[in-house]
């Protein structure tokens, strides 16, 4: 099997099959830089809309022309969702619901529908905050349901839990970072049953594992709350582990070359962990030297100061977004600082390169698409909706929170970009309640669908 590293993200050379089967899409086909706009607005380029039942922080994944969303809803945070939206025009092919095994408050500060789901040729996984992981066909059947909370006990975590899944041809592993139990755990694709679990040290922490290639095979690689720790996919066993790290609560290591990735961390809202977040972000790499995996940071930088958009790495640079929308752009071999530039919106997503572009969506529905290379060019700054016209935003009620949550929850009322998913031709960008697509064809009025 060949592995290529695109974008910062790893794809499966020549799958026929458009997709993007993954968080931050992993395992996703080449997409063309010519079939993506680099400028739209709420009038031009805007396909469709589709309001969505429930609320969800996921980002979509994509199998050939069908969308899949995941979303709760009730007080309780009841019932699970994952809905199948059609890719050419936004229509519901269905909507699947499962009881929640470990109801919690729905609230503005825990989260909901956090974890992204994987998608294959057999169907769609996904793993929610509850501990819930349900497995569907294509055509919205139930394969097969596991409550982890019932398995191993329920999450501890005040905030819940975010990590999304990651998965191989014949399993998805699933990372349970909790000051709870913290564990690794792999399920058969096929019945759910347990492969292995791999128990962690206990750890606040909402980072997600990802599959970095090493020559001819991957390693599950984990960033989360002071280690970096290397697993093998098929047994769970732990190979290597660094611990000189900070700060690493919240993003997701990238690969940026054979055995190498991105490492990212925050100070965090209070600056609690500011001296290790700065020796903490860079560019790692781990080889096998003797018997042994030795990981070392090639260089670090204490300049970034990321959120919880993981870095990228794209056509010789690394980009760093954080939650006032700065964006850092180091040089990916020396970590030398290119530019130190601010956009318009706070960035809570990923950003992703595609072609000769750099795409850094904003929070609040702008798009700056900025120039590749190491001087900061903004090429367009593109709109979702109109700002007196913001989409359908399903927020919990706040009436029962304290005062002080009160106050402050204005900020989490507004829609926001939480994800995307891209294959040749569109964009498929979501916010809580409402997935937009951005198309390729020019000048088509946007499609509002109930």
């Amino acid at each position: 099997m060949h592995l290529t590293v695109v974008v910062g993200m790893l794809i499966l050379a020549g799958d026929p099959t458009p997709n993007w089967p993954g968080f931050l899409g992993t395992g996703a086909s080449t997409v063309a830089p010519e079939s993506i706009p680099s400028k739209w607005s709420p009038t031009e380029n805007l396909a469709w809309t589709r309001k969505l039942t429930g609320y969800g922080q996921s980002s979509p994944v994509i199998w050939g022309d069908r969308i899949y969303v995941t979303a709760v809803d009730g007080p309780k945070k009841d019932k699970l969702h994952i809905i199948c939206v059609s890719l050419k025009d936004g229509d519901v092919v269905w909507d699947q619901a499962t009881p929640s095994t470990f109801p919690q408050k729905s609230s503005v500060y825990i989260s909901r529908a956090a974890p992204t789901p994987v998608v294959d040729a057999r169907g769609i996984y996904a793993y929610f905050e509850s501990g819930d992981v349900v497995a569907l066909s294509h055509e919205g059947k139930p394969l097969w349901s596991r409550s982890l909370s019932k398995d191993y006990g329920p999450p501890q975590n005040e905030f819940g839990l975010s990590a999304s899944p990651v998965q191989t041809a014949d399993r998805i592993i699933v990372l349970v970072d909790d000051e709870g139990p913290s564990y690794l755990v792999a399920l058969d694709k096929l019945s759910g049953s347990v492969l292995w679990k791999t128990d962690r040290t206990s750890r606040k922490s909402w980072a997600s594992p990802a599959l970095i290639p090493f020559g001819e095979s991957v390693q599950l690689v984990v960033s989360s709350a002071g280690s970096v720790a290397g697993y093998d996919p098929p047994s769970g066993k732990l190979l290597w582990e660094f611990t000189g790290v900070g700060g690493n609560t919240g993003t997701t290591p990238t690969p940026a070359g054979d055995g190498a990735f991105l490492v990212s961390a925050s100070a965090g809202r209070e600056g609690d962990n500011a001296e290790n977040a700065k020796r903490s972000n860079g560019l790692m790499h781990v080889e096998r030297i003797g018997e042994k995996w030795t990981p070392r940071f090639v260089w670090t930088n204490p300049v970034p100061t990321p959120s919880w958009g993981s870095p990228i790495v794209h056509q010789g640079q690394a980009y760093w977004v954080n939650r006032v929308g700065v964006v850092y752009c180091l040089e990916a071999n020396s970590g030398q600082v290119a530019y130190i530039e601010r956009t318009k919106q706070s960035c809570w997503a990923t950003p992703v390169g595609i072609g000769d572009r750099v795409y850094v969506i904003g929070k609040d529905g702008l798009t700056t698409v900025l120039a590749t290379g190491t001087e900061f060019r903004v090429l367009s700054e593109n709109t979702l909706w109109a700002a007196d016209q913001p989409p359908i935003n399903n927020v919990p009620s706040v009436e029962d929170e304290t005062e002080e949550r009160r106050r402050s929850a204005a900020m989490f009322s507004r829609p926001t970009v939480y994800g995307f998913a891209i294959v040749n031709g569109s964009i498929v960008l979501r916010t809580g309640s409402q997935l937009f697509c951005i198309r390729d064809a020019k000048g088509q009025a946007g499609k509002e669908t109930p």
